[in-house]
């Protein structure tokens, strides 16, 4: 089966695109009309069954992530769930963050009125990471694993060294542009915390995200929000205060659905014959790219690759980028390519033909 038959978009556009928008496949829009049908026909009765659903969506999404669905919690994006939990924290709490990072993450700390400092990304810094900790003792380091501008990564060993050396330290980490790239265990990663949204490379559509939190942080959040018991009403009584805070009201059995077809997608196929294509392309891609000068020094240095690659901008290649139906994003200045499984050699040939032209 040719994978690419999955994403009709591929026909019209040469798709450098998903760190900005991942691709609906055809199975996933299928089954969406579906689900609209059940609700054309039964109204109320096709959401008799709606709490078991989504918990087969937690199953499926803790699967996929190696954890228990217990520590799974399903949100509406990234912004939301990030920002929910920083009021589960302490006013006092202080936080170490990275210059530059996806403002959905740095604007509700800065606004909220936590102590912060930065650290830049450059080639030192996990020596940065450390020394800022040492001397600055922040409670929490909050971090996409994947810069969303210029496609630095987070080593991943790093992180599990990190948590060793500083065991007090909460790691939370976004992981929107980085899971659906790789194979991704979340229990023995490190981290405290885990939240992203799943409409880049989950392919999971918008309106759904994910918020992953270890069995031994859980106690650490709302200790200073919850005020009241917790309602003891019948829909609601087998309820946590976590699943409260996070799931609060209904939540969208299609959008939710449309992850859950994704998943099962990558299970189809097999995801770690996906990661292999993922890993291929990109590292071909970073070595093109490296070769004809266009990528920074410290993304050549590192040895942990993203799938985001960040050339300079010129207002002639993007006219001409344009012209081709190739698909990328402006990010930082710069032109911002990203590379999936169902990205091929012809893509990056075709790419790099505009990039060589005069």
């Amino acid at each position: 089966m040719d994978i690419r038959k999955q994403f009709p978009v591929l026909d019209q556009y040469t798709y450098l695109n998903t760190a900005g928008s991942g691709l609906l496949t055809k199975a996933a829009q299928q089954w969406r009309n579906s689900h609209d049908i059940w609700f054309l026909e039964q109204g109320s009765n096709f959401r008799l069954h709606q709490a078991a659903f989504l918990q087969d969506v937690r199953v499926q999404l803790a699967k996929f992530f190696h954890t228990g669905a217990e520590n799974t919690f399903l949100i509406p994006n990234f912004s939301f769930g990030f920002t929910t939990l920083l009021q589960g924290l302490p006013k006092k709490t202080s936080f170490l963050l990275i210059e530059d990072d996806y403002p959905s993450l740095t604007f509700p700390v800065l606004n909220g009125g936590f102590a912060y400092e930065y650290v830049t990304f450059d080639e030192h810094i996990e020596e940065k990471i450390i020394d800022k900790i040492k001397t600055s003792q922040p409670a929490v380091f909050a971090f996409s694993i994947v810069q969303y501008i210029s496609g630095l990564k987070i080593n991943l060993e790093f992180i599990k060294r990190l948590k060793q050396e500083f065991p007090q330290l909460i790691l939370i980490a976004d992981g929107t542009q980085f899971c659906g790239t790789q194979d991704f265990n979340f229990d023995t990663s490190g981290l405290d915390m885990l939240v992203g949204s799943n409409y880049k490379w989950m392919l999971g559509g918008y309106g759904n995200g994910y918020i992953l939190i270890k069995e031994e942080i859980k106690d650490q959040l709302f200790n200073n929000t919850a005020t009241v018991s917790l309602p003891d009403v019948p829909f609601l009584k087998e309820r946590s205060l976590l699943s409260l805070s996070f799931e609060p009201g209904h939540l969208d059995t299609l959008n939710f659905g449309t992850l859950l077809q994704s998943l099962y997608f990558f299970e189809q196929h097999g995801f770690e014959k996906i990661e292999q294509q993922i890993k291929k392309i990109s590292t071909t891609a970073k070595k093109e790219l490296g070769n004809r000068g266009l990528l920074s020094d410290v993304r050549m240095m590192q040895q942990d690759n993203s799938t985001i690659f960040n050339i300079p901008a010129q207002e002639k290649l993007i006219q001409k980028l344009h012209d081709a139906n190739i698909l990328f994003s402006p990010r930082g200045g710069g032109i911002r390519f990203s590379f999936h499984f169902y990205n091929s050699q012809a893509d990056l040939e075709k790419l790099l033909e505009i990039i060589d032209s005069k």
